[in-house]
């Protein structure tokens, strides 16, 4: 499996708006499915894998429109991100002309620093990268 990274694109060769049906063709059955229903009646289908990825489809037909990423291989513009600190990862961004950043404290006690126009959060515990979550 391909662990690059793909910002407003996908994670590997999983890409944005692809259906359930060809993800789990490509990735295998996923661990645990849940489905959680939205306060406007829309339903999100949430597919895990090993405590590495978790997907999220939305709509009617249901495509991929977010992937939260915790697999250490991943790589982001051919840096293994996982080996990064928050000061490389905003540097590497910067550097690939991503520059609007916004940085939160969340109340559970992680560091949110994302990057808007790449629709790319990242999650870190002190310096330590936990999360990257790519949208479309």
């Amino acid at each position: 499996m391909d662990s690059n990274i793909n910002i407003k694109q996908g994670f590997g060769n999983i890409k944005f708006d692809m259906p359930i049906e060809e993800v789990v063709a490509i990735l295998g059955e996923p661990n645990e499915v849940e489905t959680i229903e939205n306060a406007t009646d829309e339903t999100t289908t949430v597919l895990r894998y090993d405590n590495t990825l978790t997907l999220f489809f939305e709509g009617d037909d249901p495509v991929l429109s977010c992937i939260d990423i915790v697999d250490e291989k991943s790589t982001l513009f051919g840096h293994k991100i996982f080996e990064m600190n928050e000061k490389e990862i905003v540097k590497l961004m910067v550097a690939n002309h991503y520059f609007e950043q916004d940085v939160d404290n969340e109340e559970w006690g992680e560091r949110r620093v994302t990057f808007g126009e790449g629709n790319v959060d990242f999650y870190f515990d002190e310096d330590d990268l936990l999360s990257v979550i790519i949208g479309k």
